[in-house]
């Protein structure tokens, strides 16, 4: 019966509508309802809905990240990446903003609509976890000198140290002594240390380690021993900066530990509001409107259309009667004519 009322292809054009993963899958299975009250909710759900796009402005629903694997490593009390804090965040500012549409506007009564106001009452937010997040990770690859103390001074140090190297390799580089033992002169990187390109023949005329060999054979990469403990002491920090910085992570997924549960309810409200949003478009996009239930199992104005139906009917019928007479009385006037000319 769904295939001859094409049923799934309705469910695919509203899923088009749909924002967020979440929403989407949830239409795609969506089954009928054949209980009265289920029914009745859901287009009073629909109602409000529409009611308030047109009222106020359409929900603000956004796609979002899916954090259903995060939210099982906040149960396993693991610590997250920074690209997982940052969806989590990203969830909980889409939820935040969400609850501000529907609340925020004081000369908007929220009492006209009862099941929406559910729905984004029950809305978590943190706003202090959701900015501490946002400010201590810059994105999923940087977390900001201001994470923490620590991880600012280590930081500093290591440009220092780094700014060290370059002012004694410089000093190598630019010096006539050593310009024409060099391939180019610039200071690169091998092995996460600073070197410099060397012609292979000169290789033993600077003291210090070769780290690499161009392909050719023709350069090689020596790190000076004027700058080995320096070299170290930069590794040293990076060292520390990723303590530091899986300290900061570990630090923050603790935040978050006790909210699995809150976060997972607001995916599955910003899934039905999605789903939500998707139907008022869809009956926008086809002028579709609020039909009025009952239980004596009838079309309440079946009469009025079959009273309409016969009305149409009779005066099809008139028109299709007024029509054949008209033609009856050419084709008479035609046979009389013919007649008269034969018979003179």
């Amino acid at each position: 019966m769904l295939d001859k009322l094409e049923y799934n292809e309705i469910i695919k054009l509203v899923s088009n509508y749909c924002k967020t993963y979440i929403g989407k899958v949830s239409v795609l299975n969506l089954k009928p309802c054949f209980d009265f009250e289920g029914v009745s909710r859901l287009l009073t759900e629909t109602a409000e809905a529409m009611d308030i796009s047109i009222r106020k402005s359409n929900i603000p629903i956004c796609e979002i990240p899916n954090i259903d694997i995060w939210i099982k490593h906040l149960e396993s009390n693991n610590v997250l990446s920074a690209k997982a804090l940052i969806e989590i965040a990203t969830v909980l500012k889409i939820s935040r903003e969400l609850k501000n549409y529907f609340f925020d506007d004081t000369s908007f009564s929220t009492n006209d609509f009862p099941i929406l106001f559910d729905f984004f009452n029950s809305l978590y937010i943190n706003k202090s976890v959701e900015t501490t997040i946002f400010e201590k990770i810059l994105d999923e690859n940087t977390i900001a000198d201001s994470a923490s103390a620590k991880l600012s001074a280590i930081r500093r140090n290591r440009k220092k140290a780094e700014q060290a190297v370059r002012d004694k390799l410089d000093s190598i580089i630019h010096s006539s002594n050593y310009s024409k033992y060099l391939m180019e002169p610039i200071v690169t990187i091998r092995n996460d240390r600073f070197v410099i390109p060397l012609k292979q023949e000169y290789r033993n005329t600077i003291k210090g380690f070769i780290h690499d060999t161009s392909s050719s054979g023709s350069t090689v990469y020596l790190e000076p021993l004027s700058v080995f403990e320096i070299n170290n002491e930069i590794n040293n920090f990076k060292i520390e900066e990723n303590i530091e910085i899986e300290k900061i992570l570990h630090d923050l997924s603790i935040l978050l530990y006790k909210y699995t549960s809150e976060l997972k309810q607001n995916i599955c409200i910003i899934g039905k509001l999605d789903v939500l949003s998707a139907k008022v478009s869809y009956s926008k996009s086809i002028d579709g409107i609020n039909p009025i239930l009952n239980t004596e199992k009838y079309i309440k104005d079946l009469e009025k259309v079959e009273k309409q139906y016969e009305e149409i009917s009779q005066k099809l019928n008139e028109q299709k009667a007024i029509c054949l007479n008209e033609a009856l009385e050419y084709l008479a006037k035609d046979i009389k004519l013919e007649y008269i000319s034969l018979h003179t």
